[in-house]
């Protein structure tokens, strides 16, 4: 199969040749039409108040195990049905109302630079071949049409094999980080690192398990002073770390002496650190509020910062520089997240939206409108067309793009959900043993059955397993001092961790998914493995 690349795309100018594929697009258009008004409605977020609306229009005020959440959903569905059945005309709520959601509604642009308009093409180059890159000779979508092929029995068997590791999860040790809350916890690329970040505007480097610090990343003061005038510049972040986010390829192929790790403070600047230094490589500067969660680009090329300022930005690691101000939330942002492929990011802000931006273009791929609460954390599934979202209103919402919609909405917390991180399984880690049949105490006819299994087959059936693992399962922490691992396909709950503290910061999970860390408000890490490979 030919390489996807901006020259061999193919513009199909026919895909509505037929009529009932008119008919079917129209009807698509419909919907999508119907939700972007349903959008503009003005619903309130008090629960008195929507059960109230609710019996005004003669609907339920409550149906059987609903929450608030839901209600509030239901409520928007039934009267964005009404006004549709009204003409356009009835979508209006007041005169304001209809003025402004004429004015939400109004696309705007703003001139971008061309270093922008490069690093979109780069992006592009970069996320389009991943489609096939990601599955040797297949295609993503290719490789997931296989995967739904799987025997009902072989996937029960990975399931079960899964998520019976995943259930013996128990508490490895704790570790005292630093002198305020720690905030940020991140595995490095290679498992045997970990990133705390912490209210006191350090980042440090531990061993794990072990525990013990490599180096604390706190930059230096200067002081520039005279006769006329005193001037103190500090390196390092003076307020306290909001993100932390590895290069993709650090601690394996990148060079300790460059950019592999970046993070977010609280006084609005974004810094690059090497592995070398104490001192950050760059700080970048722009954001007029507290920088909150970071996230580098699959590419390692890019980094995407998340503040106060209500903005999201995108930075170019090679030259330090501001690439993008994307403006779209009404509050703060607080989270961002970039897709495996790197073709799209998504953003989550204290006014309860959600938005998933295109990079190659700078619009919005789907809005991500369902919370009551502030988002306070995003994560994109590794099969790229799913999204989760935590917020202050407990619960954890599922948001599947290829179906513009949410597809689940689970309680997952009884206080706000602070971090989720799905476990991305890394190549690098992929075992196979097969039985040693030399072994003592086994007897002839295990022997010979072992010389009827064909090695190649036991090889790809072991590879399969391990990249229908990849995405299996997530871990949410929350602030009522837990740490859970969920399902990600019928979105149960797997396992509960308890820790030391009464608010659980963050949370990350090893790319060979036999390792947990959390971060606590009482300035303490945990970590979490599983019951066989804990040593006291």
């Amino acid at each position: 199969m030919p390489d996807i690349d901006l020259d061999t795309l193919v513009d199909d100018g026919n895909y509505l040749g037929s009529e009932r594929a008119r008919l079917e697009n129209q009807v698509i258009l419909d919907e999508l039409e119907r939700k972007k008004k349903a959008r503009a409605l003005a619903v309130p977020t008090d629960d008195i108040k929507v059960r109230a609306r609710l019996r005004e229009i003669g609907e339920p005020i409550t149906l059987f195990g609903e929450r608030a959440a839901d209600r509030r959903d239901r409520l928007i569905y039934v009267l964005s049905q009404i006004n549709a059945a009204r003409g356009e005309d009835a979508m209006a709520v007041d005169e304001e109302s209809s003025e402004e959601s004429e004015e939400e509604e109004e696309e705007f642009y703003t001139p971008g630079s061309l270093e922008l308009l490069e690093a979109r093409r780069h992006i592009a180059e970069y996320s389009l071949p991943r489609l096939e890159l990601r599955y040797p000779a297949q295609q993503r979508i290719a490789q997931q049409r296989l995967d739904s092929r799987l025997d009902l029995g072989r996937v029960v068997d990975i399931r079960k094999k899964v998520f019976a590791e995943v259930k013996k999860f128990s508490n490895l040790g704790s570790q005292i980080g630093d002198e305020r809350p720690i905030s940020l916890v991140r595995f490095a690329p290679n498992n045997k690192t970990l990133a705390t970040g912490s209210w006191s505007g350090t980042v440090k480097l531990w061993n794990v398990p072990a525990c013990t610090e490599i180096t604390a990343l706190r930059g230096t003061f200067y002081s520039l002073a005279n006769s006329f005038i005193g001037l103190t510049l500090f390196t390092g972040h003076s307020d306290k770390v909001g993100g932390i986010a590895w290069h993709p390829d650090a601690t394996l192929t990148q060079s300790e002496e460059t950019a592999n790790l970046v993070s977010g403070g609280g006084e609005g600047n974004v810094n690059l650190w090497s592995l070398k230094s104490d001192q950050p490589l760059a700080v970048m500067k722009g954001h007029q509020d507290r920088v909150c969660r970071v996230a580098f680009h699959p590419s390692g090329n890019y980094v995407a910062s998340a503040s106060f300022d209500t903005t999201w930005r995108l930075w170019d690691v090679n030259t330090t520089t501001e690439l993008l101000m994307q403006e779209g939330h009404s509050k703060e942002v607080y989270a961002v997240d970039f897709q495996t492929d790197g073709a799209l990011v998504a953003s989550g802000g204290l006014d309860a939206i959600g938005r998933v931006w295109d990079l190659r273009s700078g619009r919005t791929a789907m809005v991500l409108d369902g919370h009551v609460q502030a988002i306070l954390s995003v994560a994109f599934s590794p099969n790229g067309y799913q999204v989760a979202t935590g917020a202050s209103d407990d619960t954890i919402r599922i948001w599947d793009m290829r179906a513009i919609r949410s597809l689940y909405t689970i309680p997952a917390h009884l206080s706000n959900v602070s971090d989720i991180r799905f476990f991305h399984a890394n190549d690098l880690y992929f075992k196979h043993t097969p039985p040693d049949v030399a072994m003592n105490g086994v007897d002839e006819e295990d022997k010979d059955k072992r010389k009827d299994v064909d090695p190649e087959k036991e090889f790809k059936q072991a590879q399969e397993e391990w990249r229908y693992r990849s995405g299996l399962f997530f871990a949410s922490s929350g602030y009522d001092g837990l740490v859970k691992i969920w399902s990600a396909d019928d979105w149960q709950l797997l396992r509960t961790l308890s820790t030391d503290a009464g608010k659980v910061m963050s949370v990350d999970i090893t790319s060979d998914g036999n390792m947990i860390a959390s971060g606590t408000y009482n300035r303490n890490f945990q970590l979490f493995a599983p019951e066989e490979t804990v040593e006291l």
